[in-house]
């Protein structure tokens, strides 16, 4: 049986209470943790369905629950050690299903990352 939870307000014994629309808002709606080396893999996700691998050091992260709108937050991060990392493409590469990211290295060369993960707060469609 199916159930259903009204709360406008969650509380805790010791820790305090917090309004839902808090919880709601400040959630992750999708985030995924990949190998974006050689045949690249997801290793645990939430609201992902699928990767694509556009070349190298480039991904698309396709979402499973569309967004919105396109004027989500996403944040990507790639191998923190040795000057390595990802950034967003762009404006234009946030749709309300997918978010495509770029990776580089310490020269500022595209590259493939052992570890890339993307976190996306805001609301669903």
């Amino acid at each position: 049986m199916a159930g259903k939870i009204i709360a406008d307000t969650l509380e805790h014994s010791t820790a305090g209470s917090i309004a839902t629309n808090y919880v709601v808002n400040g959630s992750a709606k999708a985030w995924v943790n990949f190998n974006g080396t050689g045949t690249i893999a997801i290793r645990d996700s939430l609201s992902v369905s699928g990767l694509v691998d556009n070349n190298t050091g480039n991904y698309t992260v396709n979402y499973s629950s569309s967004m919105d709108n396109d004027d989500y937050s996403s944040t990507v991060s790639a191998n923190a050690s040795s000057g390595l990392f990802g950034t967003l493409q762009s404006e234009a590469s946030m749709t309300t299903t997918a978010t495509n990211i770029s990776c580089y290295n310490g020269s500022i060369s595209p590259a493939d990352h052992a570890v890339v993960c993307l976190h996306t707060l805001g609301d669903l469609a």
